[in-house]
Order: structure tokens, then C-alpha cells, then sequence
């Protein structure tokens, strides 16, 4: 098992600090305030024990700084010191994993594939992403690796690309699927964003993939509120958001089935440092709650946080908690 020694584990909290910009986030190691969630008892959740330091990434948007409270209290309870580090997005916190800065991130399979395929390829690298989860893995893999970089198995929970109806719409033309709506002969308007037009996986997408009549974009951006309300207002019929949204029910919107897969395999999935993170004993922690989670459990934990304002690290604990996997 990959051990950390304190000052090695602090000398990568300082290369975290300076390329995030988070000095002061960072103080944890040093005894300081950390950027980890508090608990509603104003305590740190998941304080680590002594298997040695590691540091989780988590992007900066409500579902990825959750499954980073939950990668973190998990490999607090068994035995590692984790800090969690918050970060703005995958341009920085992807450099810093590969330089062993930061140990453990949660991923998209689809996402980080296509990220490191035009990195390494350039933007007009061929796509190596698709609906096929074992595919884009082997191909995410097949680019990690020589990065240093150790691609855990994903699990059924997926947040990808989404479209959805009212329900009076979808009650109306009797629709449960994408291949219900071709079927049916609708023209749509589609709230999304600007790039909708053009995408594959949007406009041009469901027009060919499912022979979806699309009478124009409407610009309102992916899954906003105004996306929403427009749809739910019946100035658009569809909307572009994800299948982890956990306003749709605030809306009176559900969402159409991908049938024919048209939208790439974005499960959920673990990447570690493969140096300092690769130890089997990591991935099996990790790999507890990869296998229990689903993407119905991530749309409740997004509205736990984003609708009930609750704190991401209670919401973790209560979580891990209930399918006991740590004790409460």
C-alpha cells in the first residue's frame, strides 16, 4: 500500500494551493480551516486516521462537490487523512492529478475520455466516446494510463445529456421515449444552449437518430430555469438538461428515454493518481459505493443540497450512512 509521509502529503497540498489558488483552503494540513464541508455541528466530517494523506478533487458544481463528500468521508472512515480540495473545473484540477497534487477525483466516463482525447489529439481528434460504457472505458483507459492516471470501474449511475417534455405534452402525444416523439410528428422548439444547433448530440442528433422534426433553438442555455419554464409554459417542447436534474418535478416535466443511446455513456467513475492512489485496497473503498450508487440516488442528493439547502457533507453521510457503508 502507497503510504504518504507528512511532509510529502504537505508538499502536495502546496502545489495544490498555488495551482488553485486556494492557499487558504489548503491550511488544513497545517492544522488551519480547510475546504471541506462542515458538518451542521460545525465539525469536519470524515477527519482522517492513519494510512496516510490523500487529497480529493471535486469540481465546483453542486452533484460533483457531493460525490467528493462522499469519496472523502468514505476513505476517512477507513483509515486514510483526506482533505478535500473544491475546484473550478476539469482544465485544473486534471494537470494537478496527473501530478499527484491531488490523489482521487470522481469522473465522467464519456467526458474525461473526450478531455484527454483533444488534449492529447487536438480539437479535431476523432471521437473515442460512445453510448457503450466498456468502450468509452477501455478508451478512456487506453489515454489515462500513460498519464499516470488509473481509471476505476464505473458503476450504473450516468449523468449525461437528457431531454424532456411536460407531462400534459408528453400525456398529449402519448410519449415515453425519444423514438415515441420522431413517431409522433411534432415539430419542437428546443430549449438548450446556442451549440444545440450544431451538435450531434442535440438537434442534429435527434433528427437523424430518432427523425425528430426541430423547428428551432431556442437559446436559453442547458437546463436553466428558463429553459425549463419555457417548456413547461409551452413556448418550447423540449428541453435539453440531464438525467440527473432534480428540478424537472418543480416543473411538471419528465423526462423522454434515450432508446436508441444517442447520448455517450457518462457513468460515474473513480480516477486516482496510479503512484500515490493505485493501491487495490483504495479501489475497493471506492468501488462500495460505485456499486450502490444510481443515477435516481444522484438526482435526490442534488435536490437534498440545491432544493432543501442542506449541507453536501451531511447529505454524504446521511447517504453512506443509509447503505451502510460507514457506521453511523
Amino acid at each position: 500500500m502507497a503510504m504518504h509521509s507528512r511532509t510529502r502529503g504537505l508538499r502536495r497540498m502546496a502545489v495544490a494551493a498555488v495551482a488553485f489558488g486556494t492557499l487558504t483552503g489548503m491550511l488544513a494540513a497545517c492544522g488551519g480551516e480547510s475546504l471541506e464541508d462542515k458538518g451542521s455541528d460545525g465539525k469536519s466530517v470524515g477527519s482522517g486516521g492513519d494510512k496516510g494523506e490523500l487529497v480529493v478533487g471535486a469540481a465546483g458544481f453542486t452533484e460533483a462537490k457531493v460525490l467528493g463528500e462522499l469519496y472523502k468521508q468514505l476513505l476517512s472512515d477507513a483509515g486514510y487523512e483526506v482533505t478535500l480540495a473544491t475546484v473550478e473545473n476539469r482544465e485544473i484540477y486534471a494537470p494537478q492529478l496527473e501530478k499527484g497534487a491531488i490523489d482521487v477525483v470522481p469522473e465522467y466516463a464519456a467526458t474525461l475520455a473526450e478531455f484527454l482525447n483533444t488534449d492529447e489529439n487536438g480539437p479535431d481528434a476523432e471521437p473515442v466516446a460512445s453510448s457503450d460504457v466498456d468502450a468509452t472505458v477501455t478508451a478512456l483507459r487506453k489515454l489515462a494510463e500513460p498519464r499516470g492516471l488509473k481509471v476505476l470501474p464505473p458503476g450504473e449511475a450516468v449523468d449525461q445529456n437528457a431531454f424532456a417534455v411536460s407531462r400534459e405534452f408528453a400525456e398529449k402525444h402519448d410519449l415515453k421515449t425519444l423514438s415515441d416523439l420522431g413517431k409522433a410528428g411534432v415539430e419542437v422548439r428546443i430549449a438548450a444552449g446556442d451549440e444545440c444547433e450544431t451538435r450531434p448530440f442535440c438537434a442534429p442528433g435527434l433528427e437523424k437518430t430518432y427523425g425528430i422534426e426541430v423547428a428551432a433553438i431556442d437559446p436559453k442555455g442547458v437546463g436553466t430555469t428558463q429553459s425549463k419554464q419555457a417548456v413547461k409554459n409551452g413556448t418550447d417542447q423540449l428541453v435539453l438538461t440531464t438525467t440527473t436534474d432534480a428540478t424537472l418535478k418543480n416543473f411538471d416535466l419528465v423526462l423522454l428515454e434515450d432508446d436508441k443511446k444517442l447520448q455517450n455513456a457518462d457513468n460515474v467513475l473513480p480516477v486516482v493518481n496510479a503512484k500515490d492512489a493505485g493501491d487495490q485496497e483504495i479501489a475497493d473503498v471506492l468501488g462500495k459505493l460505485t456499486g450502490a450508487l444510481t443515477t435516481n440516488d444522484l438526482v435526490e442528493l442534488n435536490r437534498k443540497v440545491d432544493e432543501e439547502r442542506q449541507k453536501e457533507a451531511d447529505v454524504a453521510a446521511e447517504y453512506l450512512e443509509s447503505k451502510g457503508l460507514i457506521e453511523k
